[in-house]
């Protein structure tokens, strides 16, 4: 019994020894190959690759090829990795003018994966998704998501030959999806845009009683005031100024043109004389309160310079400086009538009416 024992347990090593599979010899990592890709880009350059995926550190996992080796998949990258053998292959493949709007390809998956199949083959799955951004003024502005996917199927003794040609052809698929829909979008789309423009109108239709805009060629009368003769405190006139605009953004060929109506008006119902105030001297004086309106919507647009704007926030900063308008109209306002007194310092009047003429000729409002 002891001899037989000590048989038993000599024989079962070399059983397992004799049922091992060997190593599967680790498989070469894929490299992409170049090529002409018949499509070309007149809109944007890729300007580089980030690897966003969940799992960096291989591409591909592969079954060996040997039957005996087992049904393990290999991992395989890319040579040289993953975002420098892509970035090769894009500036190697696609026609590209560096000096157009710069693109950013964030790769979201990019993994190909083969199991066993029946009858002896092996099944390969590979997907790819993308994000596209492009880079302005600093920032990276989302385009587009895109998605593809594509399988095969080989015996198992089979060569790798599908596996590089397929991730090349979906890599080539975001590509001149990516082409199509810049070509199409960059006329209209915002986020293409790469300049901006600001074009200015000044408001002149009248199209109700109550409202006057502002005109050099049609200055105030007496007829503006109708507000009635109960005019507050002591003064003899009261006129009632604003100043409100039109903003109207849009896209053309890759540019932003931002239209701007200005529209200094008085409300005539809101603007009061007294019968005996109604000279000549106190008419002016009103005036003036009109023309610093003109002034102020004047270095409002000088404000608005498209060097002074960026395309990512371009509306707000109209809107602020619109509110900086409103501000120095207020401050201007009671500036004029705190050193005129009301019009009752007729040097001080004097001076006033230099200063706006000489500003307003300057600009070119007046002649």
């Amino acid at each position: 019994m002891g001899i037989r024992s000590r048989v038993f347990f000599l024989l079962l090593p070399l059983l397992l020894l004799g049922s091992a599979m060997p190593p599967a010899s680790p498989l070469p990592p894929i490299q992409l190959k170049q090529e002409v890709l018949p499509f070309g880009t007149q809109e944007f350059h890729i300007k580089g690759v980030v690897d966003e995926r969940e799992n960096k550190k291989a591409v591909a996992f592969l079954l060996p090829l040997a039957p005996a080796a087992g049904t393990t998949p290999q991992p395989v990258d890319l040579q040289n990795g993953s975002v420098a053998a892509l970035e090769t292959y894009i500036q190697q493949s696609l026609k590209q003018n560096q000096k157009l709007r710069p693109v950013v390809l964030r790769l979201k998956e990019f993994q190909l994966t083969e199991a066993p199949a029946e009858k002896g083959r092996v099944a390969g799955k590979a997907k790819i998704a993308v994000a596209f951004a492009v880079r302005r003024e600093g920032k990276l502005l989302h385009l587009f998501d895109y998605a593809g996917s594509a399988s095969y199927s080989r015996p198992t003794t089979g060569p790798l030959t599908m596996v590089e040609p397929l991730l090349r052809r979906m890599v080539a698929g975001s590509l001149r999806y990516l082409t199509t829909w810049v070509e199409q979008e960059a006329p209209h789309n915002e986020k293409l845009t790469h300049t901006i423009k600001v074009h200015f109108e000044d408001y002149l239709r009248h199209q109700d009683d109550d409202t006057l805009f502002y005109d050099p060629n049609r200055p105030l009368t007496w007829n503006d005031f109708q507000g009635g003769s109960r005019v507050s405190g002591s003064f003899a006139a009261s006129i009632f100024p604003g100043l409100s605009n039109d903003i109207q953004a849009t896209v053309q060929d890759g540019v932003v043109h931002v239209l701007v109506s200005t529209k200094p008006y008085i409300l005539r119902n809101l603007s009061k004389i007294l019968p005996s105030a109604k000279t000549a001297y106190s008419l002016n004086h009103e005036q003036r309160h009109f023309d610093i309106v003109k002034l102020v919507s004047e270095h409002y647009k000088q404000r608005l310079k498209p060097e002074k704007l960026t395309l990512e926030d371009y509306e707000s900063q109209v809107k602020y400086q619109y509110l900086e308008a409103l501000w120095e109209m207020d401050r201007l306002q009671k500036q004029y009538d705190g050193e005129t007194g009301h019009g009752t310092n007729t040097s001080a009047q004097s001076r006033w009416d230099k200063k706006i003429d000489d500003e307003l000729r300057a600009l070119k409002v007046k002649l």
